[in-house]
């Protein structure tokens, strides 16, 4: 059986074009690990790889989901598991690329995902109050039930707070006693992109500008267009909350494009959260001009 390749690090890194790179040099195939290019038409407020890239090398578990759809961690684990294996029975190399950490360590840690129904109700209750007391109310509430659980999900991210939430109303348990590991079968190599905070920021807020540029501002009008609305967890992610909020008259589109880099600045911060520098299993770069090189030696290496 052969072994995994991961990349991972904070937004913006270059963690994608890295991948395309080694995909191409290692005929490999690129298993996406971004909790936000699972949806359709959320294209460049997500960096997703371009067409002529997904045309030259296979990216899987991109654009499979419409925006107003349920997807779980439970079905990304599943789905993630059962491509690598696709991949390594044909004799491809399978790498697991990208900056959501609840997706990556699930798949490498073999986490056991309780097998909780949702419940629609309850979930519409929950929304409910985060509207009228705000999101962190209810993250306070998970601090004081799983203070574990609390510690390994972002407060300002809604939707995992009120999984957390109805896994302890449907089952009794804490979450966090769920997160049980079963590691997979296969090796496992880990690459890690890193570079000072000045440089990461410099690189987000470029990217940033490369958006709106783009057209991230008639992405989003698209997606409203469509009945797609800003109270999706799709369309809450860093990007659409605030380009949607100067489409409603809310903000002025500087004051958007600033949020969305100052959101972005701390998203990465929370990264380092999930990927730390002092993660022994991570093999850490420097991002430079020769890290492709570098890294390609370290992948050569391991699937020998």
């Amino acid at each position: 059986m052969g072994g995994l390749v991961v990349i991972v690090g904070p937004t913006a890194a270059g963690k994608s074009e890295l991948a395309f790179q080694i995909a191409r040099e290692f005929d490999g195939e690129i298993v996406s690990a971004d909790s936000r290019q699972v949806y359709r038409y959320l294209d460049i407020g997500t960096a997703k790889p371009t067409p002529e890239q997904r045309a030259i090398v296979p990216h899987h578990l991109i654009d499979i989901v419409a925006p107003d759809q349920v997807f779980s961690l439970a079905l990304y684990q599943k789905l993630a598991y059962e491509l690598i294996k696709d991949i390594q029975k044909r004799g491809k190399v399978p790498l697991l690329v990208g900056g959501s950490g609840l997706y990556v360590w699930s798949v490498v840690e073999g986490w056991q995902i309780p097998p909780v129904p949702p419940d629609p109700d309850f979930r519409h209750h929950l929304e409910d109050r985060a509207r009228r007391e705000g999101g962190y109310v209810l993250y306070q509430e998970l601090q004081q039930i799983d203070p574990t659980a609390a510690q390994r999900i972002m407060p300002g991210n809604l939707r995992r707070v009120i999984r957390a939430l109805e896994v302890y109303k449907i089952t009794g348990r804490l979450p966090s006693q769920f997160w049980h590991k079963k590691r997979p079968s296969f090796p496992i190599q880990i690459t890690g992109l890193t570079t000072d905070r000045n440089d990461l920021y410099q690189r987000i807020d470029l990217r940033v500008d490369k958006m709106i540029k783009e057209g991230l501002v008639t992405e989003t009008q698209s997606l409203l267009e469509k009945g797609y609305s800003l109270d999706l967890p799709a369309m809450s992610g860093i990007g659409y909350k605030q380009i949607g909020m100067f489409l409603r008259g809310k903000l002025g589109l500087p004051t958007a494009i600033q949020k969305i880099k100052y959101e972005s600045h701390r998203f990465a911060r929370h990264q380092y959260a999930w990927f730390r520098l002092s993660d022994e299993r991570i093999h850490w770069f420097e991002i430079s001009d020769n890290l492709k090189d570098r890294v390609a030696r370290t992948v050569a290496d391991f699937i020998k």
